[in-house]
C-alpha cells in the first residue's frame, strides 16, 4: 500500500504564488535605488578657517540633480560632486549659485551618487549653505 499525500488547495496555490510575486517585486524596488527615490539635503555651517568646508549627505540621482547654495562676506568655493568626482565648481569668492543638471536637457552627467560641498577660500568667517535635490525632488 501506498500512501497518498494531498495536493494543495487551488486557493493555497494562489496564495502562494502571491507572496511569491510580492516578495519579488519588493526585492526588486530595493535593487534600482533610482527608481522612485528622490532627496531633498540641506546643511549650513559657519566656515572659520581656510579650507573648512559644509556638505549635504549625498544622494542617488537617477535622472536629475538641483545644486543651490549661498555664502556670507567673501563667499566660497562650492563644488558638485559625482561619485567623488567634482563634475561642476565655481570661483573662489562665489556668494552662491543655482546648478540644474536634467536628461531631458542633455546635461545629466549620469546616474550615480551626488553631493554639494562649500569650501571656505578666505581668511574670514564666512557662513555657508549647501542644498542637493535629485530626481522627484527637482522642481520643474
Amino acid at each position: 500500500m501506498t500512501a497518498r499525500t494531498a495536493s494543495p488547495s487551488p486557493s493555497r496555490v494562489r496564495v502562494r504564488r502571491g507572496l511569491a510575486v510580492a516578495a519579488l517585486a519588493v526585492g526588486a524596488a530595493l535593487a534600482l535605488p533610482g527608481v522612485a527615490q528622490a532627496a531633498d539635503s540641506t546643511n549650513g555651517k559657519t566656515l572659520g578657517f581656510l579650507n573648512d568646508s559644509v556638505c549635504t549627505a549625498q544622494a542617488w540621482a537617477g535622472s536629475q540633480v538641483r545644486a543651490e547654495s549661498t555664502a556670507t562676506r567673501n563667499g566660497a568655493k562650492f563644488f558638485v560632486y559625482k561619485d567623488g568626482a567634482p563634475v561642476y565648481n565655481t570661483t573662489p569668492t562665489s556668494g552662491g549659485f543655482a546648478a540644474e543638471f536634467r536628461s531631458r536637457w542633455g546635461t545629466f552627467p549620469g546616474a550615480g551618487w551626488y553631493q554639494v560641498c562649500a569650501v571656505n577660500k578666505q581668511t574670514t568667517l564666512t557662513y555657508a549653505t549647501v542644498r542637493l535635490r535629485t530626481d522627484g525632488d527637482v522642481p520643474f
